[in-house]
């Protein structure tokens, strides 16, 4: 062995102890006749000491080692005369008596500590390095303390492990697909799993009962902060259950992660709350809790009560009050202004109202509005002296909720509201079963095409799909989507209505499901399902803006791997052996 301890391990009852320990140089002083050498390792660091006039040889080298090189030193653990505590190696020190250097280091291209020097893109292109920094590294060893914990919960509740294949046919229906050309079969394609949906719904069918599986999934969209091209999903399906079932269960696991994770106990109960409530209140379907600030409609205060056009030709008006923000200043106004004017936003503009801290009323629209008439909406609003009114309008009032949250969102941050060690969690049930697609110009699956209509609503499916509510739920913790899932549809006539209403002509639902369909007719039982993303969990558990640090190997916001240089061109042999030609013209045109 290289080493007899870790980095981190040793404290003051080892002293005298013979040690030998290896990592790498995290940082080296020389002070006077003495080298100081910060040893570092996945443990911890430990700071080993150079006497010049015991062994001058010996000091000499430590002085040439750079920082990164990795080493094995041997020697003896001594209480530091000066000691550190914040660190919880900080008491000892080791003398030492061997220097061995096992591989030498360039100059790193960025400092490797907690707060480093290194952008972005250079730490994802040195990520292998990005990774030495504990904090990064502590990011990894939660994802890995929580997947022991996942597993352990499910098992414990006669849940199975089962993998399922990652080269799966492919389903346009939803994300576009990442397809693979097969070799063996020239012309036809592999695609990756953007779920194992149908894969889990047969193992249901196959009598499994308590599926469960840590899955790699992969879609080809648009990146942002909480997406990756291939992400992990904490993948789950159950039979023979109703909806509160599976929320049971589900809502136990995250109760038992915050617990074992972050020590917070979480409501014995969770909040749900349907989806129009919470488009109507938070013009989201995923509203961050942990403020006030809902949103109050104002269409009967402000509508056709004055000249204001902006007002009059609205389908929505609404605001939110701010809890003393009347003193914002004009400069903080006009900010707030750009803000929801901007391309993120898209709204046309904001109104304000003041509520001053001597009850005397102060708007951006005085001119049209008594003072009456402004007391009326603050009364509405239930806006104490000193708050801030803030109010958007437009001609769609879902888009308009939309601009709203983004606005409300941004008053939180700016209030300092949205405390990441604060914990909000809620359902979201009762979602649309459809929405319509304006680039499709259809309606299309809110989830996905095997969601179980609400039966209450079956009826409506003919004339009014719109209305039908989905047996669907979504776990949302801080206004973060942490995962979902549904009842799912297990009667073939049912699910072939369901294809109908998507567009599916029959001949593409049979050459797309058509092993799901013909399933559904040997005794499928009664199911349903969820996935929770890991990724975010795991950023959430971190307290992280991004899915990025807690993947080891993360993609950058183009979906490029800088690292690795991925995806990229193939030899035109390997193009020939697959079939595949590339048009060279419509390529350079995207560049």
């Amino acid at each position: 062995m290289y080493r007899s301890k870790s980095c981190g391990e040793l404290r003051l009852a080892n002293a005298g102890e013979g040690v030998t320990l290896a990592g790498w140089v995290q940082r080296t002083r020389k002070m006077g006749g003495m080298t100081f050498v910060d040893l570092r390792d996945r443990y911890g660091i430990t700071q080993l000491v150079f006497n010049e006039s015991n062994d001058a040889e010996l000091c000499a080298r430590a002085n040439k080692l750079g920082r990164e090189f990795c080493i094995q030193a041997s020697g003896t653990v001594s209480e530091r005369q000066s000691k550190n505590p914040n660190m919880p190696t900080g008491d000892i020190e080791i003398i030492v008596k061997e220097l061995n250097i096992l591989s030498p280091s360039a100059t790193p291209p960025f400092t490797i500590e907690d707060n480093t020097d290194g952008g972005d893109d250079l730490r994802m292109k040195y990520r292998y390095l990005d990774l030495r920094r504990p904090s990064v590294r502590q990011n990894l060893e939660l994802r890995h303390r929580m997947t022991i914990l996942i597993r352990n919960f499910l098992d414990s509740r006669d849940f199975i492990e089962v993998e399922t294949p990652i080269l799966v046919g492919s389903t346009p229906e939803g994300a576009r697909d990442f397809v693979v050309p097969s070799r063996m079969n020239p012309g036809q394609f592999y695609a990756l799993p953007q779920s194992p949906q149908t894969l889990k719904q047969l193992l249901m069918v196959s009598g499994f009962d308590r599926y469960f599986q840590i899955a790699k999934c992969f879609r080809d969209e648009d990146l942002r902060a909480d997406r990756q091209p291939e992400f992990t999903q904490i993948d789950c399906e159950m039979s023979f259950v109703e909806q509160e079932d599976v929320i049971e269960v589900f809502e136990g696991l995250a109760r038992h992660l915050f617990k074992e994770v972050r020590g917070v106990e979480l409501p014995e109960k969770l909040q749900q709350m349907t989806w129009h409530d919470a488009m109507r209140l938070y013009g989201s379907d995923k509203p961050d809790l942990r403020f006030g600030m809902t949103f109050v409609e104002l269409m009967d205060e402000l509508k056709g009560t004055s000249d204001f056009a902006v007002f009059n030709d609205a389908a929505y008006i609404g605001g939110i009050c701010a809890p003393g923000c009347a003193d914002y200043s004009r400069k903080q106004l006009d900010q707030l202004t750009n803000f929801v004017k901007s391309q993120q936003v898209g709204a046309k503009g904001l109104v304000y109202i003041k509520v001053n801290a001597d009850g005397t009323i102060k708007s951006s629209i005085d001119k049209f509005f008594t003072a009456e008439q402004l007391h009326k909406v603050a009364d509405k609003m239930d806006a104490k002296p000193g708050d801030l009114i803030l109010i958007l309008s437009g001609d769609n009032a879902n888009k308009t909720r939309v601009q709203l949250c983004s606005l409300r969102l941004e008053m939180g941050e700016q209030l300092g509201l949205r405390d990441k060690n604060k914990f909000e969690c809620l359902w979201i049930v009762d979602f649309p079963l459809f929405e319509w697609s304006d680039e499709e110009q259809r309606l299309m699956a809110t989830h996905h095409p095997f969601t179980m209509p609400n039966p209450d609503d079956i009826p409506l499916l003919e004339e009014h799909p719109e209305r039908v509510r989905a047996k669907a739920y979504d776990f949302v913790c801080n206004g973060i989507e942490v995962g979902g899932g549904s009842l799912r549809i297990h009667d073939s006539e049912l699910q072939e209505k369901m294809f109908g209403i998507l567009g599916f002509t029959q001949e593409r639902a049979e050459a797309q499901f058509g092993f799901l369909m013909n399933a559904f007719k040997y005794g499928a039982p009664p199911h349903g399902g969820l996935a929770f993303g890991l990724d975010r969990f795991v950023s959430i558990m971190a307290g992280l803006d991004s899915i990025r640090d807690c993947i080891a190997f993360p993609k950058n916001n183009s979906g490029r791997d800088v690292m690795l240089d991925a995806p990229s061109s193939l030899e035109p042999g390997q193009l020939e052996e697959l079939f595949l030609k590339i048009d060279e013209e419509r390529v350079n045109a995207t560049k």
